[in-house]
């Protein structure tokens, strides 16, 4: 039976219920609704506007309908959404009472209470996944610590640094995610309850109740933005996109190291695929594919935002369309995280290629620059004075390690017969020591300050 029958002659259109029926995918929000609804009796019932045995049978019959689902005795199917579902099971158990349980309250207030509540627990899950991922991130960077690799700008060597600043690197922009998400979180927690249709009710409902008993901040203020407003769905979506860049740009990183022309790191077996026809092929299909699925996430964010864009206050169907690319979007990010931090786990660091590539197409140059600048030579100057010395190199073969202190000297009198060690890779990134800076030392403090900083969410 539907909800709002009594004002039409005719039945709906075949296809048109199919259309506008939303249970085959709002049916994730059984759980929820008869949450909402068990608060809502409660409230009911405390206030006097239906008699407390009459809540009493209500609550009793919802969570009757609740283990009957979890047991898997109950089907929901048979109704257009969630909401009537529960509704029409409830007044088949316990009869009259059970028609009173929407007293005081719209599907409007009802299904946005409903999504807030779910998506509270899709940010905590979120929120949960980020630790571990973080977690997986910081454990990497400890390994990474006593090795050294180069860093890129333009995709081309830059400096030599601390490998582990690299793991350090993608945790920083996991733990803005995770600040992220948790104040999202925290935005999402107002309750929509008690706006009825759009405008509130006459009933003398006590909106403190339910908010108490739900665990809501507070209830919303307006009405009118308490059953129109899905921000916080657009929210969550815009996390979930800007985590999914964070991963996509990490799975590209993990490409590339573990290519045949770079090999700094290798994927575990149990995170790689073969070819069906090329034997020797070990190919990182799972972070491929999660690079693949972040388009598939900011579409969803996409969608929501073009579906809200141009709505009139208050609720209009168009809100329907809230919740698949949700469910959808929600699946997605978890699975790539959780999975992520597995495969990074698995990652193993190929010590001498990293190394050799932290030395390579004179990544040290910077530093031997620095060297007359800290002698005296106006940096600008050294700068000059040190292309020449790589030009010089690129046409007799040599590298800034192979160079004798003489043949730097030949440059520059301001050389000195140490210059021989501070070409050397890991004296390059021991040197950079600045606050933030990619040395082994900073590497560590970073760990320490960003372990700090995750017991806030543990």
């Amino acid at each position: 039976m539907k909800l709002w029958e009594g004002r039409f002659d005719a039945p709906t259109a075949r296809n048109a219920d199919l259309f506008n029926d939303s249970l085959p995918f709002d049916k994730k929000l059984w759980a929820v609704d008869i949450t909402a609804s068990l608060a809502h009796a409660a409230m009911l019932g405390s206030c006097g506007i239906i008699s407390l045995e009459e809540a009493k049978q209500i609550c009793a019959g919802l969570e009757g309908i609740a283990a009957d689902i979890e047991a898997g005795k109950l089907e929901i199917a048979g109704a257009e959404d969630i909401h009537s579902f529960v509704e029409n099971q409830l007044v088949s158990r316990i009869g009259e009472a059970g028609k009173k349980l929407h007293t005081a309250r719209s599907r409007n207030d009802q299904v946005a209470t409903d999504f807030r509540l779910y998506a509270r627990g899709s940010f905590d899950s979120l929120a949960e996944s980020l630790v571990n991922l973080i977690g997986a991130l910081v454990d990497k960077a400890g390994e990474g610590v006593k090795y050294i690799m180069p860093a890129y700008t333009h995709l081309r060597k830059a400096q030599p640094i601390c490998a582990g600043h690299f793991f350090n690197a993608y945790a920083e922009m996991f733990m803005r995610d995770l600040d992220r998400v948790c104040a999202s979180r925290e935005r999402a927690n107002v309750m929509p309850l008690g706006s009825g249709a759009l405008a509130g009710t006459s009933y003398p409902i006590d909106r403190n109740i339910t908010c108490e008993m739900l665990e809501f901040d507070r209830p919303c203020e307006n009405s009118l933005d308490g059953v129109s407003d899905r921000d916080f769905v657009a929210e969550y979506l815009f996390d979930a996109s800007l985590i999914m860049a964070h991963l996509s740009r990490l799975c590209e990183d993990v490409i590339l190291y573990t290519t045949e022309e770079f090999g700094f790191f290798e994927i575990s077996d149990a995170y790689s695929t073969g070819s069906s026809i090329m034997p020797q092929k070990k190919n990182p299909d799972i972070a491929e594919l999660m690079r693949g699925k972040t388009g598939r996430v900011y579409g969803h964010l996409t969608a929501l935002l073009t579906t809200i864009k141009g709505i009139p206050l208050a609720y209009n169907k168009d809100l329907q369309e809230d919740k698949e690319g949700f469910f959808d979007a929600e699946k997605q990010v978890i699975n790539c995280v959780d999975i992520m931090a597995e495969m990074l786990g698995a990652i193993s660091f190929k010590v001498k290629r990293m190394q050799a590539a932290a030395e390579g197409e004179f990544c040290c140059a910077t530093d031997v620059a620095d060297y007359l600048a800290k002698r005296g030579v106006p940096f600008r100057t050294a700068h000059g004075v040190v292309g020449k010395i790589v030009r010089s190199c690129i046409e007799s073969g040599q590298t800034l390690q192979t160079m004798t202190a003489d043949a730097y000297r030949a440059f520059a009198p301001e050389f000195g017969d140490d210059i021989v060690e501070v070409v050397k890779g890991k004296a390059c990134a021991d040197a950079r020591t600045s606050l933030g800076g990619g040395s082994a030392e900073n590497v560590k403090a970073e760990i320490k300050s960003l372990k700090k900083r995750l017991k806030r969410y543990l």
